[in-house]
């Protein structure tokens, strides 16, 4: 089983990817693997973000909710 990647590793191998596909470094023949890869750390980002905006929001409405008592 592989390990998700954090978000910091996940932003900086997706940044990486980016970089080869601008300047060309990564041969045809394997574009669309690591297409495939780009769009699968943006994935992890894009949940690992969802995943921490709702864990602040339910610790906001809890203090909100403990000042109010």
């Amino acid at each position: 089983m592989t390990k998700k990647p954090n978000y910091k590793a996940a932003l900086d191998e997706l940044q990486t990817i980016i970089q080869d596909i601008e300047s060309g470094n990564i041969p045809v023949d394997q574009l669309s693997e690591h297409v495939k890869r780009a769009a699968e750390l943006i994935k992890t980002c894009r949940t690992i973000l969802r995943t921490t905006e709702e864990d602040v929001a339910r610790i906001l409405e809890e203090l909100e909710s403990s000042e109010s008592t």
